[in-house]
């Protein structure tokens, strides 16, 4: 199961007619003024789901994985064996040992010789060191077959199977998800806690919803349709009994059904299903950046709307973006025309480009916007990309935990105090002793170090801790504490109450945050 806070992935929704509808108003009307507002369920809305129910649960199938995980035993202290053998049990001596272990989920049957969809968390190991060793498709009539993977793509949750079936199955057909409205109705079907075959109808509550700790194509279609663990990879129809998204997560603080649930659009699944069912590849546009989301202290810091654009947290050096020209710190704010917004996020907008097509892309740099021409490349494997990424943080985030890596308070200065007055922080000079102290691979890293922080500042609320380094203060490098206090300085000049800083924390990837002023200067 997929989790979302803690929570079971599974879903079941599909857009379908509304019992409602809408005729375009005036803006003097209310949008449920009765004159407006059909009296009563168009035609078509069913009293019952039961004939669309029984015409599709034959295509809805049940699939379970078992699993091998390799575990190592404990090695005992010398003297604890006789213990152990006096009671007849086996002496745990460090030795391997197999334990086994099910997954529980649904699928749809994609055409009559025996192709199947389901999440790709249902297929894939549970754990690293897990070993699939054979997967299960059970039949509404309760025939098993065991299925091969055809395909299967973890960015977007999907997978493709086979099995060999003894006659033509039935079989259904994705619909089209970009019609989906809030307030249609949708049925799901699934296997909720292993129970077999059953049926949720809901509304659809969302669309375009990405959640917290996402991936960065997520866009999925919300539902109140109950949905539990093992709805993971089943099917959600629309009235006309078509596939419009597959049931992928819920949110809840139990991980039980609370009325979040949620699913892949078929728009953005059924490219995945096609591509895997032809043995290929999945292929994305990519520009070679590391993303971070543009919270309203950043946008306030560099001067755009709230709810906008993304920020390059960093180029990765000679990919497509770093070519272009663009650099870490922009914003960028709309791809090929197209706004960088919540619903389509940029992620998502540079992974449907097509690859080799030179693409404007839009930002805002020290508040002017211009425009790059950027050839879209192919996204690498997620092996290929950890290398380019340097994905060995090295525990970067705890080299101060025992406080060897603290660097030493001195005196501050009267620059100093201006900008702990400001910021909330207190900073010196990054020495090449200091960066040892700290455990910094990167000794020739130019910046100040943090030294203390007034927990009450909204640099101790936004997470800003002794021993980070502070690299640069709206895009100007702060090789010494002058300069930091000189990028404040030209803030307020400028009228804003906010400064873009990018911190580093151990050898971890820097990551930017917008810190607010105090309304003192501390002069002196």
């Amino acid at each position: 199961m997929r989790y979302v806070y803690g929570v079971t992935a599974a879903l079941l929704i599909g857009g379908a007619a509304a019992t409602l509808t809408f005729n375009p108003v005036g803006a003097q009307t209310a949008q449920n003024d009765p004159s407006v507002m059909a009296q009563a369920p168009r035609p078509g809305a069913p009293p019952t789901f039961a004939d669309l129910v029984e015409r599709l649960q034959p295509a809805v199938v049940n699939i379970s994985t078992r699993q091998t995980v390799q575990v190592r035993r404990p090695q005992l202290p010398p003297g604890f064996e006789e213990f152990f053998r006096r009671f007849g049990a086996p002496v745990p001596d460090g030795s391997p040992q197999q334990q086994h272990g099910q997954s529980l989920g649904s699928g749809f049957i994609i055409s009559s010789d025996g192709y199947i969809v389901t999440n790709n968390h249902v297929v894939a190991p549970a754990r690293p060191d897990a070993v699939v060793d054979q997967i299960t498709v059970t039949l509404p009539d309760r025939s098993e077959y065991e299925a091969e993977v055809v395909g299967r793509d973890q960015l977007a949750d999907v997978a493709v199977l086979k099995i060999n079936p003894r006659q033509p199955l039935p079989f259904v057909q994705f619909g089209d998800s970009s019609r989906v409205r809030v307030g249609d109705w949708v049925v799901a079907i699934g296997n909720p806690f292993g129970l077999g075959g059953t049926v949720t109808a809901g509304i659809v509550s969302a669309v375009h919803r990405n959640l917290p700790g996402g991936g960065p194509y997520d866009r999925y279609i919300q539902t109140d349709a109950s949905i539990n663990m093992g709805n993971s990879g089943g099917p959600m129809f629309d009235l006309n009994g078509n596939v419009v998204g597959i049931n992928t997560a819920i949110y809840s603080p139990t991980g039980g059904n609370v009325g979040l649930g949620f699913a892949i659009p078929a728009e953005q699944a059924l490219p995945v299903v096609e591509a895997l069912r032809r043995g290929e590849r999945v292929r994305r546009g990519y520009i070679g950046i590391a993303m971070q989301e543009v919270s309203d202290d950043i946008a306030d810091a560099v001067g755009i709307p709230h709810n906008t654009g993304t920020l390059v947290q960093a180029v990765t050096p000679g990919g497509a973006a770093e070519r272009a020209g663009i650099r870490q710190g922009d914003v960028i704010v709309s791809v090929a025309g197209r706004p960088v917004t919540q619903d389509e996020t940029l992620g998502y907008l540079i992974a449907r480009q097509q690859i080799g097509a030179r693409v404007p892309i839009e930002v805002v740099r020290n508040g002017q916007r211009r425009t790059f021409m950027v050839t879209i490349a192919e996204r690498p494997s997620e092996e290929e990309l950890a290398r380019l990424n340097g994905a060995d943080t090295g525990g970067g985030d705890d080299a101060d935990a025992s406080g060897q890596g603290k660097p030493g308070a001195e005196q501050p200065s009267g620059d100093q105090r201006a900008i702990r007055d400001s910021l909330g922080a207190t900073v010196e000079a990054l020495t090449p002793a200091t960066a040892r102290r700290l455990g910094l691979r990167d000794t020739a890293t130019r910046g100040v170090v943090v030294t203390e922080v007034d927990p009450n500042s909204d640099a101790g609320q936004k997470g800003l801790r002794p021993g980070d380094v502070i690299l640069s203060v709206d895009q100007a490098p702060t090789a010494t504490p002058q300069a930091v206090l000189q990028a404040i300085q030209a803030a307020r000049r400028a009228g804003r109450s906010t400064v873009l800083v990018l911190v580093a924390r151990g050898n971890n990837p820097p990551r930017y945050a917008g810190i607010q002023l105090s309304r003192s200067t501390g002069s002196r």
